[in-house]
């Protein structure tokens, strides 16, 4: 008996969830760029030249062949599609002729219009978040990125499981005619991920608290936090690596750093602080992806001083502090400039010449939360350190004491809220020279009853240790 041909199946779910539900596995995959023209959503001076480029950044960021790129008017998206059908039967032809492989469309799509553009143009199609995903799943590098990534992915998955499993039938359950209708595969699937959700959503939780604990312990030790955050490609890995000495990796690609890293910075006039490197920012970050990184975000929204570092080089270097703005608004940080907690670092000075260089330098002489310069030469580094070391110094309040030498539990009290600048001991009596943040200042007398202030507590006006 002859068998009747088998239909290709469409690509199936893993059986398993992963934080790869896009195989653009074949290395230099022949890809097409498309960034619809949408000017009522540009934001903070945005051009869509720019928006091409940063489109084709992130395409090449993970080893496309970006075989073409181009700007799409799109006057009025259409739910099937997107694009109308003139537009979408033209960019089929193109992508027939160059033998694209995949299609990144930098808008995000819906589960319909992204299957629907598969079956016209015969290629895999993923939008701007499945784009910024496949990038992320590629960069992680420890436990904690890994599972930041696949919660935000299996989230993005499990909206576009009817994509998948469309063609399949219910399937039966129980024995022969008695039994009814059983579990679609759909459904199995969609539990499958919840599940696999829920477990990653605690093993966060752990990740979470073991952070807070690590900031308590630095707390304790009275090191100041300063966190960098900025555009992707804006230069923070090279800024960290001249500050601290470290050697993170560092290349000109966007989202080349992805893991966190921390490392004690040596301040000018010798006191210590912790500087934390952090993922880069991105114009339409997603909101998935936001949310699976608060856990390392953390550490932005409790340090003593955000840095800034802004890529003055680049055409669109005030759209992008808008972008980073915004998602620093989305993390409930939105009064670190009323709080004197942010600082700017204008990047890539090296990269400019003549009058924008004169302008910016002066630019940059009229603020006092702000320097230019470069990470890569080190020019301006001395200024920038300089900076951070009086703020980080005015917040602080020095005292002069005298305790008891017996007085053990007042003494660990002033070592584990303050940093002890000079301790002399003689006659029994232990005088110490002391910087009290703030907020411990204000809770010396309570705290620390029956400690003699032998000097009254006053703002550390130099600066330093």
């Amino acid at each position: 008996m002859s068998r009747a041909p088998r239909k290709p199946p469409l690509p199936p779910l893993d059986r398993e969830p992963t934080a790869r539900p896009f195989p653009v596995a074949a290395a230099r995959t022949r890809a097409l760029v498309l960034c619809p023209d949408k000017p009522d959503e540009l934001s903070g001076g945005r051009t869509e030249p720019g928006r091409l480029e940063e489109a084709i950044g992130l395409a090449q960021a993970i080893d496309l062949d970006v075989v073409a790129a181009e700007t799409v008017a799109l006057r009025k998206p259409r739910p099937a599609t997107l694009f109308g059908a003139g537009r979408v039967c033209a960019i089929g032809e193109l992508v027939a002729r160059e033998r694209i492989d995949l299609a990144v469309v930098d808008t995000p799509l819906s589960a319909v219009q992204q299957r629907n553009l598969e079956r016209a143009w015969s290629c895999k199609v993923i939008d701007r978040t499945g784009l910024i995903l496949e990038i992320f799943g590629e960069r992680a590098r420890t436990s904690e990125g890994r599972l930041q990534v696949e919660l935000a992915a299996l989230t993005y998955q499990r909206s576009r499981l009817v994509r998948s499993w469309t063609h399949l039938e219910r399937q039966r359950g129980g024995f022969g005619f008695l039994g009814g209708p059983g579990e679609s595969q759909i459904e199995l699937d969609r539990r499958r991920i919840d599940d696999r959700i829920t477990r990653i959503r605690r093993d966060l939780d752990a990740v979470k608290r073991t952070r807070g604990l690590h900031r308590a312990a630095r707390d304790r030790a009275a090191y100041p936090v300063i966190a960098l955050v900025g555009y992707t490609n804006a230069g923070k890995s090279t800024l960290f690596n001249r500050l601290t000495g470290a050697a993170v990796g560092v290349r000109d690609q966007l989202f080349a750093t992805l893991d966190p890293t921390m490392r004690v910075l040596h301040l000018p006039s010798g006191q210590q602080a912790i500087l934390s490197d952090t993922v880069g920012f991105v114009a339409d970050l997603p909101t998935d992806l936001i949310a699976a990184f608060r856990a390392t975000l953390e550490e932005v929204r409790t340090a003593d001083l955000v840095l800034h570092v802004r890529d003055m080089a680049h055409r669109e270097s005030a759209a992008q502090r808008h972008d980073v703005l915004e998602v620093l608004r989305s993390l409930e940080l939105g009064d670190l400039a009323d709080d004197g907690r942010l600082l700017e670092f204008w990047n890539k000075l090296d990269l400019l010449s003549g009058e924008d260089r004169a302008q910016l330098v002066s630019a940059a002489d009229r603020q006092a939360d702000a320097v230019c310069g470069s990470a890569l030469t080190g020019e301006g580094v001395a200024a920038l350190l300089a900076l951070l070391d009086r703020r980080l110094s005015g917040a602080a309040h020095v005292v002069e004491l005298e305790l008891d030498s017996a007085d053990g539990e007042r003494l660990a009290w002033l070592y584990r809220r303050g940093t002890v600048l000079e301790r002399r001991d003689a006659d029994g009596r232990t005088h110490l020279r002391v910087a009290l943040p703030a907020a411990e200042h204000a809770r010396l007398q309570r705290d620390l009853p029956g400690g003699e202030i032998v000097e009254p507590a006053h703002k550390n006006p130099s600066g330093g240790r």
